[in-house]
């Protein structure tokens, strides 16, 4: 029996959860990563890095091309997800917008959707050098600036068709870029 034909009358009926599109879903979830339940962007954020790993990302060249081809991609393929799931928080999530975003969202921006925090991470290591110290600052630099939202990050979230979704972690990524950079030159000058 068709699943989609079990109404009363016999007519068709609409699948009460319309499916997300294979590519657009695995490009703007991270990989999937973005599924799990607790702290997705922050796994997200991991994604961005295990990227970053790959021998040769870091090359500047090669970073800002992965950072510009994912942000116009992620563009994309975040409007195709948000635009089925809604702006659908997990309880984290939820909290943290709660605590450091007050007020409505005018944009859907779904927990789901990481592929803005893989591209802010990007964002977040372009021009520094690969070593651990750099990818632990610039981990924990990029998840507070995206957390926080310091402006304009948090005025570009409402723009529409998930450009606001990018954005505002671009501009996370750029303060965090700028601080890992002053907590390395530090770090360098007390020479550790």
């Amino acid at each position: 029996m068709n699943s989609s034909n079990n109404s009363i009358g016999g007519g068709r009926t609409e699948d009460p959860s319309p499916r997300l599109p294979f590519i657009p879903n695995i490009i703007a979830t991270g990989l999937f990563s973005g599924y799990i339940p607790w702290a997705s962007g922050t796994f997200g954020t991991l994604v961005g890095v295990l990227f970053y790993l790959i021998p040769g990302a870091e090359n500047p060249l090669v970073l800002a091309t992965m950072a510009i081809v994912g942000f116009f991609v992620g563009a994309w393929a975040s409007a195709r997800v948000a635009a089925v799931v809604g702006h659908r928080l997990t309880r984290t999530a939820q909290k943290a917008k709660e605590a450091f975003q007050p007020g409505e969202h005018e944009t859907a921006d779904p927990s789901i959707v990481v592929v803005d925090e893989v591209v802010g991470m990007w964002i977040t290591l372009l021009f520094l050098p690969k070593t651990i110290p750099v990818i632990v600052i610039g981990f924990f630099a990029f998840r507070a600036f995206d957390i926080l939202k310091p402006q304009p990050a948090r005025r570009l979230e409402s723009v529409p068709n998930g450009w606001g979704i990018m954005l505002d972690d671009v501009i996370a990524g750029i303060y965090a870029n700028i601080a890992t950079q002053a907590a390395w030159y530090i770090w360098m000058q007390i020479g550790l």
